[in-house]
């Protein structure tokens, strides 16, 4: 603080112009560390619950450090979702990719719920998740570009990323789900207090795995949250088209259910947090639905209009962004001031330019690779190339 009065004294002298920015900065700084409210409490949407006696409480509590760590971890998904989109229609990124705009508040809210030793399985929606589960962004770009930097080593594209505890991206829709009862499974084997969350979307809530996953996790009491992320459309088609019934968290039919609001953090926090609880006492099971909206179509090869109207998409960015909504009640509760996110923005927008600069100079892996991490912790072993003649070596 000294400093930073110092130099104003210093501008002061140069000129009164100088002088006045500098003075709007000190009081800025001094407000950052001074006038905030350290917590407040809000009231949050009820959940809907089925065969629960009790659910989440309707009221959370929000620090300020964690408002600010929430509104930069959302931004951050939200500007590297947008720089996937241009590097597409520049044809940098190629093939398949989904992006997670506009449903960012379901992967912050549960990572703010649960342990970094927990294990997350989703579908091929996957950026915001591999984000919260540790990966940088630099990677995750790099992925989607194809090059040696990437978290998969440039071999899995948007569909297939992976760090620790985090299992993809996975490309068949619904097999996450039984993949995830088995790790569950074995969070239940070796005894070590760890859930797992398996993911999926509204269009893959009628695969009759999901189903037949249920009923084993039930029978055996497995540490799994099983939750559909209900953008209300699967692919091209809306829930009301696809589904004989919408209500997504009764399908477990004998497993507990929450329907969450999954456009705000604090509702999406609270119910993650009761459901991990729930899991790790012991009581098996739980199914949440998360009501959440995607901004961009399915994919990148679905411009989204078709099916819905433009207005429709307007509507909910104006009601029901996650991001405005945390914005708005940290400003409003003396959490944080509007310079201050303004200057997170700024951060962020640095962050991002500075990843993509990355993942369009990193070189993408030689074909000498091409035989690499077929298998982890095995010796080498030969993996035949596009002919019989051409030999690669595996390593892990």
């Amino acid at each position: 603080m000294r400093k930073m009065l110092l130099a104003a004294l210093s501008r002061l002298l140069q000129g009164p112009a100088a002088a006045g920015r500098t003075a709007s900065r000190v009081m800025v700084a001094s407000r950052n560390y001074g006038d905030f409210a350290s917590e407040a409490t809000f009231e949050i949407k009820k959940c809907d619950l089925h065969r629960l006696e009790e659910g989440p409480g309707t009221t959370a509590v929000l620090t300020r450090e964690e408002g600010l760590q929430y509104y930069k971890t959302m931004q951050t998904i939200r500007r590297m979702e947008l720089k996937s989109d241009q590097l597409y229609k520049q044809k940098i990124i190629r093939g398949f990719c989904h992006l997670y705009d506009g449903q960012e508040a379901c992967c912050v809210g549960i990572e703010a719920a649960i342990k970094p030793t927990d294990h997350v399985i989703t579908a091929y929606r996957a950026h915001g998740f591999t984000y919260t589960r540790g990966v940088p962004v630099r990677e995750i770009l790099a992925e989607l570009t194809g090059r040696k930097g990437g978290c998969a080593k440039g071999k899995g594209g948007s569909m297939h990323m992976y760090t620790k505890n985090f299992y993809g991206g996975n490309g068949i829709v619904g097999a996450q789900v039984p993949l995830g009862a088995g790790i569950a499974l074995a969070c239940k084997y070796f005894g070590k207090n760890e859930i797992c969350l398996a993911l999926y979307g509204d269009g893959a809530a009628n695969q009759g795995q999901i189903f037949e996953t249920y009923n084993m996790a039930a029978l055996w009491k497995l540490p799994c949250i099983f939750i559909c992320e209900n953008n209300r459309y699967g692919m091209g088609t809306s829930v009301e088209r696809a589904a004989a019934s919408t209500d997504y968290y009764k399908r477990g039919y004998f497993i507990p259910g929450l329907r969450v609001d999954g456009m705000d953090i604090l509702c999406v926090r609270e119910a993650a947090k009761f459901a991990a609880e729930y899991c790790r006492s012991g009581k098996g099971p739980l199914v949440m639905e998360l009501q959440t909206y995607r901004y961009h179509g399915h994919s990148m090869s679905d411009p989204g209009i078709s099916y819905r109207t433009r207005e429709e998409i307007q509507e909910v960015r104006s009601k029901s962004d996650p991001i405005t909504l945390l914005k708005d009640r940290m400003v409003n509760n003396n959490l944080a001031s509007v310079e201050e996110l303004k200057e997170i923005d700024v951060a962020v927008r640095k962050e991002i330019e500075e990843a993509a600069q990355f993942a369009t100079t990193d070189p993408e892996p030689p074909l000498e690779e091409l035989g690499h991490h077929v298998y982890f912790n095995e010796p080498p072993f030969e993996v035949r190339g596009p002919n019989q003649w051409i030999k690669y070596k595996s390593v892990s």
